[in-house]
Order: C-alpha cells, then sequence, then structure tokens
C-alpha cells in the first residue's frame, strides 16, 4: 500500500498477534510501530495498513487491472472509457494499462521487431490525469485525491 514505514508494522503486528483481537488494537500496535511524528495532523497512522489489507483481500487491483481491457473490448468504436482512481497504486495501474491498450510496445530497444505483440486498441484522450480544482476540493473534500484518465476505442 506504499506505506513508508511497511516492514516496521508488520513485525510489530508479528510480534503482538496474540494481544490484537479487534481493530482498535491493530491501530495502537500501528501507531506505536511509526514514529510519533508520521501522522502531521492528517491521517491516523493505521489508515493506509487498513487499505493496504483491504485492497488486497479484496483483490482490488488484479480486478482494475483485468477488468480494463474486458471494458475495452466491449466498446464501440469511438466509445470512451473515463475511470477515476482515488489511490497511486489505482492510477498507476490505470496509466500503465490503457498505455499498453495504445500499442506502445513493450519489447527491450535494440530488438528489430516487436515480440510483445503491441496492437492499439484506444487512444488515449488524458495524457496526464484530470485532477479536481481548489473550488472542487473545498466544496467537497473527499475528491481531494481523485484522478480522471479517459481513453477513446480506435478501429480493430
Amino acid at each position: 500500500g506504499e506505506e513508508k514505514y511497511a516492514s516496521r508494522i508488520a513485525k510489530a503486528i508479528l510480534e503482538n498477534r496474540k494481544q490484537i483481537i479487534n481493530t482498535k488494537e491493530l491501530a495502537e500496535v500501528i501507531r506505536a510501530a511509526v514514529p510519533k511524528n508520521y501522522e502531521r495532523g492528517r491521517i491516523h497512522p493505521a489508515t493506509r495498513t487498513f487499505q493496504a489489507i483491504r485492497i488486497e483481500v479484496n483483490r482490488e487491483l488484479g480486478a482494475i487491472e483485468a477488468g480494463i481491457p474486458v471494458i475495452v473490448a466491449k466498446l464501440r468504436q469511438n466509445g470512451r472509457i473515463c475511470i477515476v482512481s482515488f489511490q497511486s497504486l489505482e492510477d498507476r495501474i490505470v496509466k500503465q494499462t490503457f498505455r499498453r491498450l495504445s500499442g506502445f510496445c513493450e519489447c527491450p530497444p535494440g530488438l528489430p521487431e516487436c515480440r510483445c505483440g503491441a496492437t492499439k486498441t484506444v487512444e488515449v484522450i488524458t495524457r496526464r490525469p484530470i485532477v479536481p480544482t481548489p473550488e472542487e476540493i473545498s466544496a467537497n473534500p473527499r475528491s481531494r485525491s481523485a484522478k480522471l484518465r479517459c481513453a477513446e476505442r480506435v478501429a480493430a
């Protein structure tokens, strides 16, 4: 989950696993495992860890990676797919999947021809993600981490 202190947290959980009975106790073990100044007034130090656990249990990143090509395959020519992501891990998968579907060759440089089978099925519309404006964020603070990426189906 891109947690800076993941190894510290994992070690603390393993050392205290017999005492952890509920999520509140798990959150306290995590808080004790990270430096005191880690919160910086923003979020609880356990937030990222709980998010990472949820992502792994639900296999969310794999579902995104597998789902985008299926959706694109069902689009008509000039049909569009737009995806809003709220985490950098999700956004990276969307970006890389769109890049691969846009025909970007992933072969090592120097090969005389493409071996990865790159074929262009989409044209990426948003080279950079669309993010909320300060006005949107003040009206809806939960939108602060949202990123929108869009692609358009091209002729098969």
